[in-house]
């Protein structure tokens, strides 16, 4: 059997494998195989059932349909025929926006994947792993209508993720004392020391971002005090089909641009209005790319697009930009944003607005995305008036972040955007600072 491919572990599976714990939990560095190992040990726990004469029955839980039928596709199934295990495969309705993705095994054994809310959660008395914990939508809705269903006797909860600060369940658990759990943690160092062939320095110089690093590598839980949106506000609002232009429905579409020639990235964020909720439907990042190479970036998206209003970042460079931009596009639909405190102040908070209210739509998994979203931290100076700060690396100075603002800001006003939220009033501004 472990001469099959499929079936080969380095040591740090072997040990989460063969880990008999009813309650389990593992951090494993990204792309080291925590969901490959994992399936296999429901794999490996289901055949042995229909051996004995028994029926075992596991769910799996994922933070998305795609990662669901990965689970599935590249694992359950995968290792299940590594052991030429024949199998049923189905794929079932489970509510009107959910597909269930099962398999079935002769002596009546299943094994179901689909994503996760507190509703599916509340679904199942069965065996569960909760796979990427730490990235579940409502994690803590999620564990609480689950673990009342897999307190049957005998049940069995696996739980793996890799860190996603400290504002959700799995931190919870992950850091818990002097309880029924069993803990596994296996950074990157640790699983090429077990022989995982990976090139360390290599993958940190292409990460580009210390955040990215120390978290998804390191497995460091990285302070949020600071950060002006949370890993779980970025999470809520992450949606599957978004950030993908092909979904464009025709609707008004509102894009903001922040202006990097240098050291920080040219970004163009495009976002539709569907109803209430504005949807990202697309993301254009570069770097060090000429200002004609800009301009014919903005033309395509005026071109492909029912673009209403459109902010860009006047600040310094900006000038010769924006002013080329009204000149092809109108200045009743470009717009130039001179950063400031206060500007920044007031675009930051509609856009914090934005994804406390659930009103915007991120993509799935972008982790550049996340990062910069996450860089961004409010700073409290001596006279008690906040500032913005995000430190700058190889992938920019928060620029997606800003360029993200921005479009909200096209957006903003009852009837359509308005110059409000650049341009403040005086009166506005007090009373926007006066909180602080």
């Amino acid at each position: 059997m472990t001469s099959s491919p499929a079936l080969q572990l380095y040591p740090y599976q072997r040990r989460w494998v063969q880990d008999e714990a009813r309650f389990k939990i593992a951090m494993f560095a990204r792309q080291c195989g925590k969901t490959f190992t994992s399936t296999l040990e429901i794999a490996l726990d289901v055949v042995r059932a229909e051996a004995a004469g028994r029926r075992s029955r596991w769910v799996i839980l994922s933070r998305g349909e795609r990662q669901a039928r990965e689970a599935m596709n590249e694992g359950v199934k995968l290792h299940l025929r590594a052991m030429a295990a024949g199998f049923k495969e189905y794929e079932l309705p489970f509510d009107t926006n959910i597909k269930a993705l099962e398999v079935e095994l002769p002596g009546g054994s299943r094994i179901t994947a689909l994503p996760a809310n507190a509703d599916t959660a509340r679904g199942f008395s069965a065996n569960v792993l909760l796979d990427e914990f730490a990235f579940h939508k409502d994690s803590r809705a999620i564990w609480k209508a689950l673990f009342p269903v897999i307190s049957k006797p005998g049940l069995k909860l696996r739980v793996i993720s890799t860190p996603n600060g400290k504002g959700n369940k799995f931190y919870d658990l992950m850091t818990g004392k002097d309880d029924a759990w069993s803990r596994h943690t296996t950074t990157i160092y640790q699983a090429v020391a077990d022989g995982l062939p990976r090139d360390i320095e290599e993958l940190k110089r292409g990460a580009g971002d210390a955040d990215l690093w120390q978290q998804e590598f390191e497995l460091q839980w990285l302070d949020e005090a600071s950060a002006w949106l949370s890993f779980e506000l970025i999470n809520a609002c992450e949606h599957e089909l978004a950030g993908l232009s092909e979904h464009y429905g025709g609707g008004p579409v509102y894009v903001g641009v922040d202006i990097g020639a240098r050291n920080d990235l040219f970004v163009i964020y495009v976002i539709e209005q569907v109803g209430d909720v504005h949807w990202t439907r697309e993301i254009i990042a570069r770097k060090r790319i000429s200002f004609a190479e800009q301009d014919a970036l903005l033309d395509e998206v005026f071109a492909r697009y029912r673009v209403l209003r459109c902010c860009m970042d006047q600040t310094g460079m900006g000038e010769k930009p924006v002013e080329d931009a009204k000149r092809r596009h109108g200045s009743s639909r470009v717009e130039g944003v001179l950063f400031s405190a206060a500007t920044k102040l007031v675009m930051a908070t509609a856009g914090k607005e934005a994804f406390e209210d659930r009103k915007l739509r991120i993509p799935a998994g972008d982790n550049a995305l996340r990062a910069d979203l996450h860089k961004l931290q409010k700073i409290t100076g001596p006279t008690g008036a906040p500032r913005f700060v995000a430190e700058s690396d190889s992938a920019g100075h928060a620029d997606r972040t800003w360029a993200c603002f921005m479009a909200i800001n096209a957006a903003s006003g009852v009837n359509g955007p308005t110059f409000a939220a650049s341009r403040p009033r005086r009166s506005d501004l007090r009373s926007a600072l006066s909180g602080y």
